[in-house]
């Protein structure tokens, strides 16, 4: 009986430890395959990007990717536009359109790649996206890092199927009108023309894409501060808290700022010789002969629309915490201040009737005592803990009006009004070239 008694309580606790090891098991199962779905949506993103050429880690694929690149990019579409010239075919193709085009286009690409690759280069996918396990908090938001990623693909392939459609439907109706020798070698153009334009906008769109969701998973980020808004009060939380995210969207700013400035820059210029030839151009244009320049046109504004919005977009979620912490500072002092008066008015009241004539041969209990030391002792203690937290909330607020944050090119704010000064500048080019090529006759 004796033994019987000691090897029980040895099998409870190995049973007892047997249960934990397989709900630690579960849980670490649990947490392991979140990790493993997100390394793989990285895993898939990351070959996607060395597909377009974007990984240029060694000597080996810096030379491959940029040989690609020149090959299918520019001397591809050029040799096949030298090889497709024929004498009166402006109606149908307009050569000197044609090949600024592809130089326009080049431009854009090359300036994504190289700006991209140097980064991807540099600080890796994971860091690159602020995903990895040293930038804190990745374990909370894995699912919705995951859905941000892969959004971020539908949106690329949402955007560049239009035109993919656009374009090869313009292909194929100038083939049918410019005649070459074989059908063999219609085709043939007609192919190399599709595939080097669709890997050259994909390049320039996937380095849109890539900016987007980078600030689209800081996103994530600045709804979350905004919640802990609503549910801490230390304020040293929320000022640790704001300095690491406004230091991410510092490094985003500064990792890109080079790419959006070089990307307005030659969008604008390209936008610029479009408008001089087409109005320019003394015959006539139409979809087959200038449908490039539309196709084209197209891809480059997409491009500038996916970046300005998401950089106003993480631009101003930065602008709104000031907002919210005035709101919550507001709500914090007003809440406080009545339940000081309304202590300190029942403190009053108690001192009133124990001053009052009548009340001096009152018999009070020690309890009584207690209790009336316990009201009126801690008042003032309390009125400095007060003052002290509404000096420190209000510190936080000034801190986050003078440090608003948000995506900068070379200290410009991307926020509405860098908006608008885009768009008048823009207007001022159109305005001039149109002045300069289009004459109106009084004759």
């Amino acid at each position: 009986m004796g033994d019987a008694s000691n090897h029980e309580p040895e099998e409870d606790s190995s049973v007892h430890t047997i249960l934990l090891g397989v709900n630690r098991t579960h849980e670490e199962v649990e947490e392991e395959w979140s990790n493993t779905h997100l390394d793989e949506t990285l895993q898939r993103l990351e070959s996607f990007l060395c597909v377009l050429g974007f990984n240029q880690s060694s000597v080996l694929s810096i030379v491959l990717s940029w040989t690609v690149f020149f090959a299918v990019g520019v001397f591809l579409p050029v040799l096949v536009l030298e090889l497709s010239n024929c004498e009166g075919c402006d109606k149908y193709q307009i050569k000197d359109f044609e090949l600024d085009i592809v130089a326009l286009q080049a431009c854009l690409a090359a300036v994504s790649l190289l700006c991209l690759s140097h980064n991807l280069r540099k600080y890796g996918i994971r860091k690159f996206l602020f995903v990895d396990r040293f930038s804190g908090q990745m374990v909370r938001f894995r699912d919705e890092y995951v859905d941000k990623i892969t959004g971020s693909l539908r949106l690329l392939v949402s955007w560049i199927l239009p035109c993919f459609l656009l374009k090869t439907a313009r292909e194929v109706i100038r083939m049918l009108y410019v005649q070459h020798e074989s059908w063999w070698l219609s085709v043939a153009i007609l192919l190399a023309l599709i595939v080097s334009w669709t890997y050259v906008s994909m390049i320039s769109l996937t380095a849109c894409t890539l900016f987007h969701l980078v600030c689209n998973l800081q996103v994530i980020h600045f709804d979350d501060y905004g919640k802990l808004l609503e549910s801490e009060s230390d304020v040293l939380v929320f000022m640790e808290e704001h300095i690491r995210l406004r230091h991410h969207l510092s490094k985003i700013s500064h990792r890109f700022r080079i790419y959006l400035l070089l990307e307005f820059l030659v969008v604008t210029a390209s936008q610029f010789v479009t408008l001089f030839q087409t109005t320019g151009y003394s015959g006539i244009i139409t979809f087959v002969n200038g449908g490039d320049f539309a196709v084209s046109s197209l891809v480059q504004v997409v491009g500038i629309i996916l970046c300005l919005h998401v950089a106003t977009k993480i631009s101003h979620r930065a602008q709104r915490i000031a907002s919210l912490a005035s709101k919550w500072h507001a709500l914090s002092t007003c809440s406080s201040t009545d339940t000081s008066q309304l202590r300190t008015s029942n403190s009053l009241g108690n001192l009133e009737v124990n001053n009052r004539p009548n009340s001096l041969h009152t018999n009070y209990s020690e309890s009584d005592l207690e209790s009336l030391d316990y009201v009126v002792m801690p008042t003032s203690a309390q009125l400095a803990s007060y003052v002290s937290s509404y000096h420190r909330r209000q510190a936080f607020v000034m801190y986050l009006q003078n440090n608003p944050g948000g995506i900068t090119i070379f200290g410009w704010t991307v926020d509405r009004a860098l908006i608008n000064t885009i768009f008048f500048i823009e207007l001022s080019l159109i305005t001039f070239v149109l002045g300069k090529t289009i004459v109106f006759s009084t004759q």
